[in-house]
């Protein structure tokens, strides 16, 4: 019984030494790789395919020029035909102002209009006759009255009459020569020409342009659409009092549509006009369009230091409206089966001087790089590295851990 008890304890103390040793060898198992190794590493690897590279930029859609309607007279607004949103043809009522003082003032300047055509008339029809008559009758008398005073004369020198007869005749034939020059003169200034009628005509002139002036001024009483295009905005309502100079509505013109963006200006350098684009509605996100950079502006905004880039839309889809919102790349650059590697991967990739930790033989090695377009997270490589190659990104606690030199075992995930 004795030998029995022992023989029981000896094989208990064997069985947790075996015990111990698998745990211990099932442990070293699980390190040894690690230690041996390296610990696992997820890396990025090389990849080659077309790159193109864009330009990331958001702004807004209008149209090339928008028109602001106001008003041209001081006046009480009556009726606002139109609400905001609606599309208008060219001549459409957008705004009626009170036009009473405004018709009386044409029904008076209409008739002084009337009043200076008969005094036309008058001159041409009456003035202009009479004076002939009148012409005809003192040539007529001074006629008589120099053969008179031809014959007094002659008398005179025979001593047929007296001193006072003959100054009689001198004084009659004086006085007809005077009415004759009176009466041409008169005669002159009513034919074309002359002072009479050039002041009618002057004054039908004047009475016309002052029918004009109130004709427009009755017409400014009701404002009417420039252009056809869409009302986006209305800011006056019957009753208010206008004035001049104040932009009432704004009016957007049918026809071209484009893109109004805001571009950093480091990316200036990349951009030409007629490049291509694709676009999309903050609102629609998944439906993108098409556009071609149509203008760069001059300037750079110094506040935000950026540039603002119109587009066109040649197909413009029909959602799009007046200052939505959008979202453009512009393609600045393409190359075809380029070498890429992930800017996750890059270290001091802003600097003259980038490189990359590149997994050789088990180990991370520090490999400069020459790098071209960058875009949406990738970067051309120009020299350094070639497809197919891995690197370990700068990101996640494994990478992390990962040094000049270290050991790992690598593990290529998908891209980012």
């Amino acid at each position: 019984m004795q030998n029995l008890k022992e023989g029981l304890h000896a094989l208990r103390r064997h069985a947790a030494w075996v015990l111990g040793a698998l745990l211990v060898l099932a442990v070293t198992s699980l390190a040894a790789p690690r230690v041996l190794w390296g610990p696992e590493v997820p890396v990025l690897e090389v990849v080659r395919r077309d790159f193109v590279q864009t330009v990331v930029a958001s702004g807004r859609v209008e149209t090339p020029h928008r028109a602001d309607v106001g008003v041209q007279v001081t006046g009480t607004v009556v009726a606002v035909p139109v609400a905001e949103g609606q599309k208008v043809a060219a001549g459409t009522p957008l705004i009626e102002l009170e036009s009473t003082e405004a018709r009386a003032t044409l029904a008076q300047a209409e008739l002084a209009v009337t009043q200076a055509e008969a005094r036309v008339r008058q001159v041409r029809e009456v003035d202009a006759p009479n004076g002939e008559q009148a012409v005809r009758q003192a040539q007529a008398n001074y006629d008589v009255a120099d053969r008179t005073l031809q014959r007094n004369r002659d008398l005179f020198a025979k001593q047929f009459i007296g001193q006072a007869a003959l100054d009689d005749s001198e004084r009659a034939a004086y006085v007809a020569q005077a009415i004759l020059r009176t009466a041409q003169q008169q005669l002159a200034s009513s034919r074309p020409g002359g002072s009479n009628a050039v002041a009618a005509d002057a004054a039908l002139a004047q009475a016309r342009a002052a029918a004009d002036a109130a004709r427009a001024r009755l017409r400014y009483t009701r404002v009417l659409a420039p252009v056809s295009g869409t009302l986006i905005a209305r800011n006056v309502e019957p009753g208010d009092v206008v004035q001049p100079g104040k932009a009432l509505m704004t009016l957007s013109p049918d026809g071209a549509t484009q893109l109004v963006v805001q571009i950093d200006e480091k990316n200036l350098k990349l951009l030409r006009e007629g490049q291509q684009a694709l676009a999309s509605a903050d609102a629609y996100p998944d439906q993108r369009f098409a556009a071609q950079l149509a203008y760069i502006n001059p300037g750079v905004d110094a506040q935000r230091g950026s540039v603002e880039v119109k587009l066109a839309v040649p197909q413009p889809p029909a959602y799009l409206r007046q200052d939505m919102t959008v979202s453009v790349d512009v393609e600045v650059a393409r190359r075809p089966a380029a070498v890429l590697v992930s800017a996750e991967a890059l270290r001091d990739a802003d600097t003259a001087h980038p490189w990359v930790l590149r997994v050789e033989d088990g180990h991370a090695r520090r490999r400069p790089v020459q790098l071209g377009l960058r875009s949406r997270g990738w970067c051309e490589v120009l020299g350094g590295l070639a497809p197919g190659d891995r690197v370990v990104p700068t990101a996640g606690t494994a990478a992390l851990q990962v040094t000049v030199g270290s050991k790992l075992r690598a593990q290529v995930r998908q891209d980012p």
